[in-house]
């Protein structure tokens, strides 16, 4: 009687010696369902006309805490490819800018989201490389259809043409041309006004005149959203319309204005977040 008392102290004890490696064995095991609830995806983040993948600075980081991968590539032309810039890039030589990211950093499951004028540029990628995305999220962005342009969804009273051929020697587009950085593009903070400011570039405007072909490539295994930044806007409010009205999951981000990676990037990453 005395030894299996002996026994059972032995036993509880060495019960109570292996308790809390069974409960981190536990806690490793919950946790690692937990992160497979919100796994980890790859996010590539296109900017907008005249802007580069500097834009994203106050994203980046708060995506990569959220255990993500984030690419943000400089179309050419524009940002520290300004250099590059020149007559002949038009809206293919971004959309190949892009597929090519995907292809030699052999990224699948992406979520791609295009800003403004990349609305254009992202579509075009899922024609092309359809097979190595997860989602399309278009932000504030144009949202083309077959044979469109970008400048077809601008209204007819604007001097598009004019303005590139008077101004812009017949090949580039300045945003100076329409209004300041914070009439444009709704930044209005000071700090963030002297940091875009000097990096904005003028777009080669053939991005803006060719239209994108799209087919049946782009599918409907690619699943989409879109995030409206610009309230009362015509162009990105119609566009926002139509998305809904095709079953995109719909967000409203008002208080960011059009730059919401700018502006609002905390609250911009949140509903990125909800996306996964």
């Amino acid at each position: 009687m005395h030894e299996s008392q002996g026994v059972t102290r032995r036993q509880m004890l060495a019960g109570v010696a292996l308790a809390p490696i069974a409960i981190s064995t536990l806690g490793g095991l919950a946790m690692e369902s937990g992160s497979n609830q919100t796994k980890h995806v790859t996010f590539v983040l296109v900017h907008g006309a005249w802007h580069g993948g500097w834009c994203w600075k106050k994203v980046v980081p708060l995506l990569q805490s959220a255990g993500h991968t984030v690419f943000t590539p400089t179309l050419t032309g524009l940002g520290e490819r300004a250099h590059l810039t020149n007559p002949q890039i038009d809206l293919a030589t971004h959309i190949e800018d892009i597929t090519n990211v995907l292809e030699y950093e052999d990224l699948h499951n992406v979520v791609l989201v295009g800003h403004s004028y990349s609305g254009m540029v992202i579509a075009g990628v899922a024609e092309k490389a359809g097979e190595r995305l997860a989602q399309l999220v278009y932000l504030d962005a144009f949202l083309p259809e077959n044979g469109k342009s970008l400048k077809d969804y601008v209204p007819p009273e604007a001097p598009l043409d004019e303005l590139a051929k008077t101004k812009g020697d017949g090949w580039r587009y300045s945003y100076t041309w329409q209004g300041t950085a914070s009439e444009m593009f709704g930044v209005t903070d000071s700090v963030d006004l002297a940091w875009i400011t000097p990096r904005l570039r003028d777009q080669p405007y053939r991005t803006f005149t060719q239209p994108v072909q799209l087919g049946t490539n782009t599918g409907n295994t690619i699943r989409r959203s879109y995030i409206q930044c610009s309230e009362g806007d015509f162009i990105f409010g119609e566009a926002a319309a139509r998305a809904k009205k095709q079953g995109y999951r719909s967000y409203e981000l008002f208080s960011a204005r059009h730059d919401a990676m700018v502006t609002k990037p905390k609250e911009l990453v949140d509903i990125l977040l909800q996306l996964l």
